[in-house]
């Protein structure tokens, strides 16, 4: 059942993250992908600021910054 409510947050999270970059998208493999691993990237970095999300709308807001942070990386290296 976790692993469903991580897919349905990465989902949001990716989505979230591709409105605030703004752009053409991912498609919703690659939103996933990138909610996923922007979460990740947001638990690390919450994790080093001293900031723990404990409900499901904080861990898909913490998910969706670190995706938006793994967006704006992946756009400045393919500009290289």
């Amino acid at each position: 059942m976790h692993i469903l409510i991580w897919l349905i947050g990465g989902i949001i999270a990716g989505w979230l993250a591709g409105l605030i970059v703004r752009g053409k998208g991912f498609g919703l493999i690659g939103d996933l992908i990138i909610g996923l691993l922007g979460g990740l990237i947001g638990g690390y970095l919450g994790s080093i600021l001293g900031i723990v999300p404990t409900r499901f709308l904080s861990n898909v807001i913490v998910a969706a910054l670190g995706g938006v942070i793994l967006v704006v990386a992946v756009r400045v290296i393919r500009r290289i």
